[in-house]
């Protein structure tokens, strides 16, 4: 298993947030790398090790809500504003000027944010799996709700008495052993349907999360493990110390954050790579179709044969992308 750089602690924004860093302090601008849903800045051990050895520095948060950050109680705490306000502050606490920021699941469509909001702290911007996308037409959950049903599971992450919280809870294990595989070769039959807040999946994809991990058993799963034994205990031991509610926190602000982005302008002005996974069945390389639209500097790269998973699943394919895009675009 790869080693984490060591544990270090700041205090940003009225919460106390840790973080990991590696490679030379004067290398700049720093790669800030932000962490999905259920995952936490161990998801990025891979690339702090490759990208540190080239010479790039880097700094990986658990962020609000996650691992050995605080997890406040009010679910407003979990908004677009707390999310990116915390990276600044993470920012100022390193002294740093500006990054570049690089965002997977969760963490993208936080880094994607960043330039809308904190546009002089933002060097670049780099979004694996997820898209950036114009502002809804209308509340994000109720679109899910109508395209997907009343069981997608970010619908049913919007009411804390279905328990979804206390489902994964139970189950820490089974969470990651159902979650962290790879997909199996799939028949094409992608929705041809637009993607709704950067959700692709086809109709036919089962996004009842809390119930399929209630159901299931590791022993009649076909699909390969992404996982070494010992990195899935980095993970199981995290979020059985935790739990899953700061994370599921950032889905129940999906309506908060559409209805406070009223007239903000969705342009991102910063140079832009977006990294798509080929096999992603709820984020696929088609939700990432016309972002050219309001991204004018932007280039798109396709990982071929992966999952969700990108960054642990080609390691080695993600962090070669990140260094030649980087010194490419910033020497």
């Amino acid at each position: 298993m790869i080693e984490m750089p060591p544990l270090q602690f700041a205090q940003v924004n009225g919460i106390r947030m840790g973080y990991y860093e590696a490679g030379p302090k004067s290398d700049t601008p720093p790669l800030i790398l932000c962490h999905g849903w259920p995952e936490i800045a161990f998801s990025w051990r891979h690339q702090i090790k490759a990208l540190s050895e080239a010479g790039i520095r880097v700094i990986a948060p658990d962020q609000r809500g996650y691992g050995a950050t605080d997890r406040p109680e009010p679910v407003e705490a979990y908004d677009m504003e707390h999310l990116t306000g915390d990276l600044v502050g993470l920012l100022d606490h390193l002294k740093i000027d500006k990054a570049i920021f690089v965002g997977h699941d969760w963490g993208g469509f936080i880094v994607w944010q960043m330039p809308l909001r904190h546009i002089d702290r933002v060097a670049g911007v780099i979004g694996v799996n997820t898209p950036h996308y114009d502002r809804l037409p209308a509340d994000p959950i109720e679109l899910f709700r109508k395209r997907f049903g009343d069981s997608m599971y970010i619908v049913q992450f919007q009411d804390p008495a279905r328990e979804p919280d206390k489902i994964f809870g139970s189950r820490v294990e089974q969470t990651f052993d159902a979650f962290m595989r790879k997909p199996l070769p799939r028949k094409d039959d992608a929705s041809a349907a637009p993607s709704v807040a950067g959700v692709g999946a086809s109709a036919k994809t089962n996004l009842a999360f809390p119930q399929m991990i209630a159901a299931y058993d590791a022993k009649f799963d076909p699909r390969t493990p992404i996982l070494s034994p010992a990195e899935k205990k980095v993970f199981v031991d995290t979020f059985t110390k935790t739990g899953f509610t700061g994370g599921i926190n950032w889905y129940r602000n999906f309506s908060r954050n559409w209805q406070r982005s009223e007239g903000l302008d969705h342009t991102v002005r910063v140079p832009s790579l977006m990294i798509m996974a080929e096999n992603d069945a709820v984020l696929p390389p088609s939700s990432a179709d016309g972002m050219e639209k309001i991204i004018p500097d932007l280039e798109k790269y396709l990982v071929r044969d992966s999952g969700h998973w990108t960054q642990q699943e080609k390691p080695d394919e993600v962090s070669a992308k990140l260094i030649e895009w980087r010194r490419k675009r910033f020497g």
